[in-house]
């Protein structure tokens, strides 16, 4: 498989079953590719009334995911705003980024 099919596989699998906000973080395998050099890929969409979060988590055991490999997958993964990177742990071998898409004509109110 290419980084291209692994990435179609996960992005249709995400479109079909979005989890809902609140969300349990149970995430099925279906939403998981691991590339032949190690690298965990998990790829999500989650939604609520007003907003959609795209998620991407990419995952090393042995060292960290680069900036290039992430930015490979995340071009063809997160379509839509750019995904942003949320902060991590010192010397964790995770990156994740989130892009955020709001509706806010669908929003509450501020009172």
């Amino acid at each position: 498989m290419t980084i291209e099919s692994d990435a179609a596989r996960l992005r249709a699998a995400a479109e079909a079953k979005p989890m809902k906000l609140p969300v349990n973080r149970r995430v099925d395998e279906r939403h998981h590719a691991v590339t032949p050099d190690g690298l965990s890929v998990w790829y999500t969409i989650q939604v609520s009334p007003h907003s959609r979060i795209q998620e991407a988590v990419f995952e090393r055991a042995d060292r960290m995911p680069t900036d290039e490999e992430c930015a490979r997958w995340l071009r063809l993964l997160v379509v839509g705003p750019d995904a942003i990177e949320a902060p991590g742990l010192p010397g964790a071998m995770t990156r994740r980024f989130e892009a955020f898409e709001r509706s806010p004509e669908r929003e509450a109110p501020l009172a």
